[in-house]
């Protein structure tokens, strides 16, 4: 008496082990595209946040107010040289 160890185990060694390893690569993969992708919905403040022009960001401070009109001359001027 074989107590289910003669043909269930053709199957396993048949297609199971290739069925089993190929499962985890997906697995894998998912972890690390997600991981990957959770970067960019990182805050404002990521190292990985795209460069804005600085005569931009100049210019959308004094838009805000936040900056005087002189002040903002002298930010194009020294960004400029």
């Amino acid at each position: 008496m074989m107590h289910g160890w003669g043909y269930g185990m053709r199957g396993f060694f048949g297609g199971g082990i290739l069925m089993m390893g190929l499962f985890w690569i997906v697995i894998i993969i998912a972890v690390i595209y997600f991981i990957r992708n959770s970067d960019q919905s990182r805050d404002e403040n990521s190292p990985r946040r795209v460069k804005e022009n600085p005569i931009e960001i100049a210019r959308e401070r004094y838009a805000n107010g936040e900056i005087s009109k002189e002040e903002f001359q002298e930010i194009k001027e020294e960004l400029r040289k």
